[in-house]
C-alpha cells in the first residue's frame, strides 16, 4: 500500500484514543495515543518513511509499540485494535465525541443512557429535552449541544486551521530555505500568518527570482514539503507533512509590492482599500494600480509604495482588518499607533515552577528572565484549588515565598516577586486567606474551574475578585483555548469597566493556545484606561519566548508601549500594584 500522510497517521491515533476512551481504558493509554497523534501531526518529515527506516521512535511520545502500529497501518491500512473497538461502538458515535463540550466520556454516557449513536440522534435527544434529564447535563448544556450541532450543519470550523506558532515554524522554515536558493531574489511570507492572526488555514509566500520555475521546483527538495502540485513560472502549490497548504507566487520584481499587499489581506481590508481607491479614480489589484484618467497601471516594487500612491501612510500588517486603519492612515503617520514591540517588555508577571506544574526551579526561571533583559519577574504558581493537580497548599506557598526571597537576594539589578496565580472561586472569593496573600508581592487571579456557570454569575464572580484590594491582575480573562474550548460566558464590557474602576490590570496571556484577552477586548480595555499586561504564562525557561504571540495580539489591538504596563521600568511598574497604592 502507498505510504500514508502524517495527517492520516495522526487521525488513526486520534481515533484509537477516542475509541479507547469510549471503552473506558486507563487514562495513560488514552493520553499516549493523544500525544502520539500530536507528535505525528507536528512532525516536519514523513513519519511513514521514519517508521520504515526504524526511526519513528525519535519522535516524542513514539515508542517501539507505537512504531509497530504505524508499520501495520502502512501495510494493511488499519490498526487491528481500532478495528476491534469499532465493532463495539457505532461509527457515528465518534462524531459525537468531537462536538465542543462533549468528548468521549460524556458521549459514552449519552450512548449508554439515551442510545445516542450519531449527530442526528443527539439532535433528536436534545430537542426533545432528554439530554437535560441526565445527571451532569442541564438546560444550558443542552442549548450548547444544539448550537454546536447547528455550527456543524452550517460547515463552521470545517476548514482545518493551525495555531500561529505552528504555522510560523513551517512558514519561516520554507521562506529561509527558498531564500538560500541561488535563483531567489526576494521571498516573504504573506497571508494571515503575516498579520499574526490567532490561527492560520494556509501559507502564502510571495517571491521574485532570476529563474522563477527553478525557485518553484525548489519546493520539492525542502524536507517539510510532502507533495508538490503543478509547477510553472508563476509559482506552485504544495502540501507540508503537517497538512498545511502552501501557495508560492513568483512575480516580476516591479509587482512584488502589489502582490505582497494583496495576499497579506485581510479580505475586509482589501475590499475597503479598493472602495477608497475607486473614489480617487484608481483600481487596486495584485497586478497594480490602474488609473482611470490615463489608463496606465502603476506597479509597485515595494509594499509601502502601494499605500503611498493612494495617499496613505504605511499600515502595519497586524492592523489590516478594516477596523479604522484606512481612516487613520489617511491622516498621515500621526494617525496610526506606534505599535508595541517585544523588545520593549521589561518584565513578566506570570510564570510557573516545579512547585506547581512548571518544569524549572525558581532560580532557573529567574536567571533566564534576566538573560532576556528583563528587570523583574513574578513567580506565580497555581493555588490550592485550581483543579488540575500540582497545586500549592498554604504551607507550601510560605516555603515558596522563602525560596523566592533567597533567590532575589542573590540577583543584582533584578527584582524577583513572590506571587501566585490564585483561583477565583464561584462566589468571587480567592482560595488563599487574605493574611497569606498579604505576604506576597504580586497576585494574579484566574478562573480555572466551573466554566459553565451563566454569564451573570461568571461576570459577578470575576468582578468580585477584581474588587479585592490585593488582586493586581486578571489572568487569561475569558478562559478560551483556541481550537479546543471557547470563551466562557462573561460580560467583558462590564469586566473592563470593573478593572478600570478598581485599578486592576488585565492580561494578554501570550500562550499561543490562548492569546487571551483577544485583540477586540484588549483594544477596548486600553481605551478605557485599563493597564494591559503581556505575560508568557511560561511553564519552563524555554517558553518565555512565547511573549511574541502576546505582543502580536497587542499590536492587532493597536496598543502602544504606553498601553502595556510591563514595558515600564521596575520603579514605575511597582507603583501600579494595588498593595503599593493602598500603602
Amino acid at each position: 500500500m502507498p505510504d500514508q500522510t502524517n495527517s492520516q497517521i495522526a487521525a488513526a491515533f486520534d481515533e484509537l484514543g477516542d475509541l479507547y476512551e469510549l471503552d473506558g481504558a486507563i487514562v495513560h493509554r488514552v493520553v499516549a495515543y493523544r500525544n502520539a497523534a500530536k507528535a505525528v501531526r507536528d512532525a516536519s518529515v514523513s513519519v511513514s518513511s521514519l517508521a520504515r527506516e526504524g526511526h519513528a521512535t525519535e519522535l516524542p511520545g513514539i515508542g517501539k509499540t507505537l512504531e509497530e502500529k504505524i508499520l501495520v497501518l502502512l501495510e494493511t491500512g488499519d490498526i487491528p485494535s481500532a478495528a476491534r473497538l469499532r465493532e463495539r461502538f457505532p461509527t457515528g458515535l465518534i462524531a459525537v465525541t468531537h462536538l465542543p463540550g462533549l468528548g468521549p466520556k460524556r458521549a459514552r454516557r449519552l450512548f449508554d443512557e439515551l442510545g445516542v449513536d450519531s449527530l442526528d440522534a443527539l439532535r433528536a435527544a436534545a430537542e426533545d429535552g432528554r439530554v437535560r434529564a441526565l445527571r451532569g447535563f442541564d438546560e444550558k448544556a443542552e442549548e450548547s449541544i444544539i448550537k454546536g450541532l447547528e455550527a456543524v450543519a452550517q460547515g463552521e470550523g470545517s476548514g482545518v486551521r493551525v495555531l500561529l506558532d505552528r504555522a510560523l515554524a513551517i512558514g519561516d522554515a520554507l521562506v529561509d530555505a527558498l531564500r538560500q536558493h541561488p535563483a531567489s531574489d526576494r521571498v516573504e511570507l504573506g497571508g494571515s500568518a503575516r498579520r499574526m492572526t490567532d490561527t492560520v488555514k494556509d501559507l502564502d509566500i510571495i517571491a521574485t527570482a532570476t529563474d522563477p520555475r527553478a525557485l518553484a521546483e525548489a519546493l520539492r527538495d525542502i524536507e517539510i514539503v510532502e507533495a508538490l502540485g503543478t509547477v510553472s513560472e508563476a509559482g506552485a502549490r504544495a502540501m507540508t507533512h503537517t497538512g498545511l497548504p502552501v501557495d508560492l507566487k513568483v512575480v516580476a520584481p516591479d509587482q512584488f509590492g502589489n502582490l505582497l499587499q494583496h495576499f497579506t489581506g485581510s479580505k475586509e481590508h482589501n475590499v475597503a482599500l479598493r472602495d477608497m481607491a475607486v473614489r480617487r479614480g484608481l483600481h487596486v489589484s495584485e497586478y497594480g494600480l490602474l488609473d482611470d484618467a490615463t489608463g496606465a497601471t502603476h506597479r509597485c516594487a515595494d509594499e509601502a509604495e502601494v499605500y503611498e500612491h493612494l495617499g496613505l501612510a504605511y499600515i502595519p500588517p497586524e492592523l489590516r482588518e478594516n477596523r479604522g486603519e484606512l481612516e487613520a492612515a489617511a491622516q498621515g503617520g500621526s494617525g496610526l499607533p506606534e505599535l508595541v514591540t517585544v523588545e520593549e517588555l521589561r518584565g513578566d508577571l506570570h510564570c510557573h515552577t516545579i512547585a506547581s506544574d512548571g518544569r524549572n526551579t525558581v532560580a532557573e526561571m529567574a536567571v533566564v528572565a534576566q538573560e532576556r533583559g528583563y528587570e523583574y519577574l513574578a513567580i506565580t504558581d497555581h493555588s490550592a484549588s485550581h483543579g488540575f493537580g500540582n497545586d500549592v497548599p498554604d504551607d507550601e506557598l510560605r516555603r515558596q515565598i522563602e525560596r523566592v526571597r533567597t533567590v532575589d537576594a542573590r540577583m543584582d539589578g533584578f527584582h524577583l516577586l513572590a506571587g501566585t496565580e490564585v483561583n477565583i472561586n464561584t462566589d468571587g472569593s480567592l482560595d488563599y486567606p487574605d493574611e497569606l496573600l498579604a505576604e506576597l508581592d504580586w497576585v494574579i487571579a484566574s478562573v480555572h474551574t466551573s466554566f459553565r456557570i451563566g454569564e451573570r454569575e461568571m461576570t459577578d464572580r470575576i468582578c468580585t475578585a477584581l474588587e479585592h484590594p490585593l488582586v493586581d491582575a486578571l489572568g487569561h480573562p475569558t478562559g478560551r483555548m483556541l481550537g479546543r474550548r471557547g470563551p466562557y460566558d462573561v460580560d467583558m464590557p462590564r469586566v473592563i469597566e470593573c478593572a478600570a474602576r478598581t485599578g486592576t490590570m488585565l492580561e494578554i496571556n501570550a500562550n499561543p493556545n490562548r492569546r487571551d484577552l483577544n485583540e477586540i477586548h484588549a483594544r477596548a480595555a486600553a481605551a478605557a484606561g485599563v493597564p494591559i499586561l503581556v505575560d508568557s504564562d511560561a511553564h519552563g525557561t524555554n517558553t518565555f519566548r512565547v511573549v511574541r504571540y502576546g505582543i502580536a495580539t497587542a499590536r492587532r489591538a493597536w496598543l502602544e508601549a504606553g498601553d502595556v504596563a510591563n514595558t515600564l521600568p521596575w520603579e514605575q511598574f511597582s507603583r501600579l500594584r494595588k498593595r503599593t497604592r493602598v500603602r
